[in-house]
């Protein structure tokens, strides 16, 4: 058996429309599928039926996935993950760092690192982890 793929799925604790729609600006993602829990299930309480269920963002070459999770308040600890981006621009790999920063909290700033590239660390307004690792020959 040889592993396909691995990809992020977030659990968002009732905050994935927001999360869309940052991801959306800071990374340039794209919506590729949009379910809603009332959209699946015709027996959903109406209080859920219109929270993220499932969504699919492309940005570039990478896949997030995620969903607004089994219910309000904070997502479940699922353990200790970061999402790991690599960019090719480290002009745009800055300026997805700061709209992600805006709201969020900046852990290791953008700086040059010994293995030749920009990197950083940000935690988003939805708890997100994001680790960026740019090429310096971009810069």
């Amino acid at each position: 058996m040889t592993l396909k793929t691995a990809t992020p799925y977030l659990i968002l604790g009732g905050r994935a429309e927001q999360a869309i729609a940052l991801y959306r600006e800071a990374l340039g993602a794209t919506v590729e599928t949009l379910q809603r829990f009332g959209d699946v299930d015709g027996s959903c309480p109406e209080a859920r039926r219109h929270h993220v269920m499932h969504a699919a963002l492309r940005a570039g070459n990478a896949l997030l996935l995620m969903s607004d999770g089994p219910g309000e308040g904070p997502p479940p600890s699922f353990g200790a993950v970061c999402v790991a981006l690599d960019w090719d621009d480290a002009d745009q790999a800055r300026r997805s760092f700061d709209q992600l920063a805006a709201t969020g909290h900046v852990v290791e700033p953008l700086f040059d690192a010994p293995w030749g590239a920009l990197f950083g660390v940000v935690r988003d307004a939805f708890g997100v982890v994001w680790m960026f690792n740019a090429s310096k020959a971009t810069a």
